[in-house]
């Protein structure tokens, strides 16, 4: 049986009906309200938010992300086309094996190479790790906190010590599939483009099946539980946007598809998307060319790629609850743990009939030209556009992650939150911002409370 976890009697999640109550305010009655970050702590990036409140509509919502920029594309130039993937993995500790892949594939693009066969299953296998490991580090650690009350993973241990064990320990196997393959859990040092500089032994991936085998059972039981949480009731219209293959659940490969019927090339990227710098944060905000913003990640993946999951895994969704479209993003903590589910399928099937290739790499010789990867981070879609000169030397270089591109909708999503939501006490619609934006698993550093909000009742 799975398990259930009440939340804290004195969470502001519980014991406040949806309706409001006297003393939080209603409808009709006019609010105006400054809701304040003042720091935020990110993996990738410091910054704050402030939603600004007046007469029941939100004027104004704005993601201050004031870190200084890093100027990884300018300090690719001039450097020699085998070490960007190396180079561009330190941009995340998190999902590094997303900047390998999508260099791997901009940089094969551009000097007419094809990985296939063996080599391309195991890039699926690195990404089935990463996956692993960052779903179940989101899951428990970063988002169920929010949704059972309590200000950490750290706290909720102590009432939870079971759920936060299987995290770490599926953390551990995704970091250990990373360690096979990547020849580290962190930063992989074995991904070269063209393949890798060494193939893992059959006896030595035959060794991980019973580890997948624990971690598909933990993804059930992870599954199950998160499908009892309790979701605030919000839904909007989303322009979705992933990678579809033809033939299977995408990690590597495939187009460009949007739940507006964009079907393109991923060489078309430029052509339907585009960066722009807004004033109150250092990071680009990522749109559609027709100016709207659009949803990258796993609720996208999920959307426009339910029939490419296995059959098991479907039934898994849909008998949590899901259907084959979801639109809450409260809603995406399950949908991630179908995908972690899904990466240990994946996984398993990958390592049932492995036998090391012939060569760990195929041989790549630098040509003047242009290449487009574009590959599925965790969070969502992350593009990679190089051009590099004949001897091999990278000329011009574009990255566009999948938190930028979700940061518009980030904002638009806690503007439609606030104003549905204003009958709520403070105390939990401020609660329920932070949860707004961990939907997103934005590249946030939120061991604790990454928040810290004040509320300030205008006059």
């Amino acid at each position: 049986m799975a398990e259930t976890v009440t939340p804290k009697p004195d969470s502001p999640e519980t014991g406040t009906p949806e309706s409001g109550t006297p003393e939080s305010g209603t409808r009709e009655n006019v609010r105006s309200l400054d809701l304040k970050v003042e720091v935020l702590a990110r993996v990738e990036g410091e910054g704050g938010m402030h939603v600004r409140v007046r007469g029941n509509r939100v004027e104004d919502v704005k993601l201050n992300i004031f870190e200084p920029p890093r100027f990884f594309e300018a300090f690719l130039r001039g450097r020699q086309f085998t070490e960007v993937p190396d180079i561009t993995a330190r941009i995340c500790g998190i999902c590094p094996v997303a900047y390998q892949m999508s260099s791997c594939h901009a940089m094969e693009e551009a000097c007419g190479v094809e990985v296939g066969g063996t080599l391309r299953e195991l890039r699926r296998l690195l990404y089935c790790g990463e996956w692993i490991e960052s779903h179940a580090l989101h899951i428990y650690l970063l988002h169920a906190p929010d949704f059972l009350g309590y200000e950490s993973a750290i706290h909720m241990a102590a009432d939870f010590p079971e759920g936060v064990q299987r995290a770490l320990e599926l953390k551990k196997v995704g970091n250990e599939l990373l360690t096979l393959v990547g020849g580290r859990s962190v930063h992989p040092i074995n991904v070269k483009v063209g393949g890798f500089y060494k193939a893992p032994s059959r006896s030595d991936a035959r060794a991980m099946i019973g580890r997948l085998e624990w971690a598909r059972d933990a993804s059930i039981e992870t599954l199950r539980l998160v499908a009892g949480f309790d979701f605030p009731v919000f839904e909007r219209e989303y322009e979705f946007v992933a990678l579809r293959h033809p033939d299977e659940y995408p990690f590597n490969e495939g187009r460009l598809v949007s739940s507006a019927g964009l079907d393109v090339p991923i060489s078309e990227f430029d052509r339907h998307f585009f960066e722009e710098h807004v004033e109150h944060s250092n990071a680009l905000h990522g749109r559609r060319r027709h100016g709207g913003a659009y949803f990258v990640g796993p609720m996208a993946r999920y959307n426009l790629n339910f029939d490419r999951l296995p059959a098991s895994v479907q039934a898994a969704a849909l008998e949590a609850g899901l259907e084959e479209t979801v639109n809450n993003p409260f809603r995406s903590i399950v949908v991630r743990s179908v995908e972690m589910l899904y990466a240990c399928e994946e996984a398993l099937r990958i390592l049932d009939g492995y036998e090391p290739p012939p060569a760990p790499a195929v041989e790549v010789t630098p040509r003047e030209g242009v290449g487009h990867g574009c590959t599925e981070a965790p969070r969502g879609i992350l593009y990679h556009r190089y051009r590099i000169g004949a001897d091999g030397s990278v000329l011009d270089a574009t990255i566009v992650p999948p938190t930028s591109q979700n940061q518009p909708t980030i904002e638009e999503d806690l503007k439609a939150f606030v104003e549905d939501h204003l009958h709520l006490p403070q105390d939990r619609l401020v609660w329920q911002c932070e949860q707004a934006i961990r939907n997103y698993d934005p590249c946030i550093s939120c061991a604790t409370h990454f928040l810290d909000l004040h509320l300030e009742e205008v006059e």
